[in-house]
């Protein structure tokens, strides 16, 4: 039905616009007596073969929905009457910022894909960790964090820290991401130094606490093999909890949709079906040269219960939508569990 009539009437509108009018749409038909219920029946799967035991976490089924869908938490409980197996949060950034300027969201229907160059669009940590602590759904949530865009990145690490401290006591687990191509020089902080002195800091603080919570890296997809080597180096040498493959790409290569649409659309990371191959690739690259030394959650492409698959066949604990869902609709999280079980 999703498919048939309900993406085609969305798809008549602005992509980020139509983002914001479902979620409220979502949030309102919420408070309406038995629809919460209504939508678990709908959309939920559980099952004993589905709970995963990951990084000391124990997820109810192991298809999450990736950052970037619910900047600001705003949603938790109501995505989990969807069916996912945990949330993932921003990215947050420790001071709001209204990000890059508008159109910046694209859809490339053709490709089953999607182009944003959103910026770390976010209301700030402090109001993410407000919304967090007062969520009433036990699903697991983990807080996705950057750095401001006017933040040099010799002073990354304190945004980093300011973050992790305020959303500590209401996340289950932390992904540092260096790897979106819509902060300018983000990506500067996947070389191997600078990440290995962020993520020793950041893992020095965790430590500290009485309940240290698993912290992930999330990395490109654009990476090299010998920068693939440096980060299965970096995870093992810092003791994080492992890797989150892949963020969005900036290659346009090999694309159904009109060069003059492309161009159009303009700078940002792609998402959505082209990158599933690559995606799978580098998880299988990660799990195969580290010897499967620490989980590696996928993300990247997973737009049916094959690529979803595809991904775990590679090696991948857990896995993570985005374009897919908004592609595909919410009957996919609900097809690759059952397809997962089946396996």
């Amino acid at each position: 039905m999703y498919k048939i009539l309900v993406s085609p009437i969305l798809f008549l509108f602005d992509a980020e616009s139509i983002h914001y009018f479902v979620c409220e749409l979502l949030r309102f038909a919420f408070k309406i007596p038995f629809v919460p219920q209504i939508l678990r029946s709908l959309y939920t799967y559980d099952h004993p073969d589905l709970v995963q035991e990951v990084a000391g976490l124990r997820f109810r089924n192991p298809v999450g929905l990736a950052a970037g869908f619910d900047k600001n938490a705003e949603m938790v409980d109501e995505l989990e009457a969807l069916g996912f197996g945990f949330i993932e949060i921003g990215t947050v950034t420790p001071r709001p910022q209204p990000g890059n300027e508008k159109p910046r969201l694209f859809r490339l229907k053709k490709d089953k894909a999607l182009i944003n160059r959103m910026g770390f669009n976010n209301k700030g940590a402090a109001v993410a960790a407000a919304k967090l602590a007062n969520r009433k759904s036990k699903i697991l949530v983990g807080g996705n964090i950057g750095k401001n865009k006017d933040t040099p990145n010799e002073q990354a690490l304190d945004d980093y820290l300011i973050c992790f401290r305020q959303l500590f006591d209401v996340v289950d687990y932390f992904v540092v991401n260096v790897s979106s191509p819509n902060t300018p020089g983000l990506r500067d902080l996947q070389e191997k130094e600078p990440l290995t002195a962020l993520l020793r800091e950041l893992q020095k603080k965790n430590k500290e606490k009485f309940n240290p919570k698993p912290i992930f890296l999330k990395i490109a997809p654009d990476l090299t093999l010998s920068q693939l080597d440096d980060i299965i180096d970096i995870v093992k040498e810092t003791g994080i909890a492992g890797v989150i493959a892949t963020n969005t790409t900036i290659s346009r290569a090999d694309l159904r949709t009109s060069q003059a649409e492309i161009e159009a659309a303009g700078a940002g990371g792609l998402s959505g079906a082209p990158l599933a191959h690559r995606a799978t690739e580098v998880i299988r690259y990660i799990c195969d040269k580290s010897n499967h030394a620490f989980p590696v959650i996928g993300v990247g492409g997973i737009g049916s219960a094959k690529e979803a698959i595809d991904k775990k066949n590679a090696g991948a604990s857990l896995l993570q939508l985005y374009t897919g869902f908004i592609y595909e609709g919410p009957d996919l999280v609900k097809d690759i569990c059952k397809s997962l079980v089946r396996k």
